[in-house]
């Protein structure tokens, strides 16, 4: 198999967003290696994209996250395009978040990133230049109630992301963040499965607060249509495409309504902003 474009990297390939960017890549002449827990998704992804590599590892699972990094250090031919989208979400209010769980959304969506990132900058820097994409989200600058654990991987996320394009642009790889807003994919069935039915098993105290913010989101998601992952594919693949792309894109529901005040308030504003958007202004208990 050849590729006129080199090799790529795109995590959390067997769906969504991951699904569609490999796709589209791999439509563009690049070599995709397509990383992913879900081997029949990949198999199907790959019989219908010669150009695309399926390969499973369980980014959560240490020894078999190691061996892929090992791998991808190995390679003949360097990873030349990495994007990193593996991610997934538990939600909750913190105090019923357990720890073990904050543990296993970190490792994925934060430990794999950074390790999967250190696994392919050696080759980048050899052929001096390549394109690392890190799927943040527009919560990467701000958090819904009940989604702190998620966010906050997030937020981690763009301080790598930022310290990290300072660091390689000498070597002529470019580091660009993404930040979707709200895109209608597996990732909130998936987060809501995860989760389970957190409200029967909450203290009391917290039932109020999960109706409030239950109530507050059917308010703000009401009338919004949520576009499909094609439109996070389209500009990933642009960025990629660019000859001097952007450090950030987003796109999507909320960009505007949430992410827009989160640039213009000060932190005071923001909070109270967000308080009553979520419908937690004024609940005491």
């Amino acid at each position: 198999m050849s590729a006129t474009r080199g090799k790529a990297l795109v995590t959390g390939a067997s769906s969504g967003i991951g699904r569609e960017t490999a796709r589209r890549l791999a439509q563009e002449g690049f070599q995709v290696i397509a990383s992913a827990r879900r081997k029949e998704r990949l198999d199907e992804l790959a019989e219908k994209n010669q150009n695309i590599i399926p390969r499973p590892v369980d980014l959560s699972d240490g020894q078999e996250l190691e061996k892929f990094c090992q791998e991808l250090s190995n390679l003949s031919e360097p990873v030349s395009v990495l994007v990193n989208n593996a991610a997934f979400s538990i939600r909750g209010a913190l105090e019923d978040v357990p720890l073990s769980s904050v543990r296993r959304v970190y490792e994925v969506n934060l430990f794999a990133l950074i390790q999967v990132t250190q696994a392919c900058l050696p080759g980048m820097r050899r052929l001096k230049g390549g394109t690392i994409i890190n799927l943040s989200s527009i919560v990467g600058k701000f958090t819904f109630p009940l989604n702190g654990v998620y966010s906050s991987t997030k937020h981690a996320i763009e301080a790598i992301s930022d310290a990290l394009r300072m660091e390689v642009r000498p070597f002529g790889i470019r580091v660009v963040t993404i930040r979707p807003g709200v895109i209608d994919t597996e990732f909130n069935d998936k987060a809501n499965q995860l989760t389970g039915d957190l409200f029967s098993r909450t203290d009391p105290d917290y039932k109020p607060v999960y109706q409030a913010y239950g109530a507050g989101m059917a308010k703000l998601f009401s009338n919004v249509s949520i576009p499909g992952p094609d439109l996070i594919a389209d500009i990933i693949v642009k960025a990629i495409l660019s000859d001097s792309p952007k450090a950030v894109y987003f796109a999507g529901p909320f960009v505007e309504e949430l992410f827009g005040p989160r640039i213009r308030l000060d932190d005071d504003g923001f909070d109270q902003f967000m308080t009553e958007k979520t419908g937690l202004k004024g609940l005491k208990v």
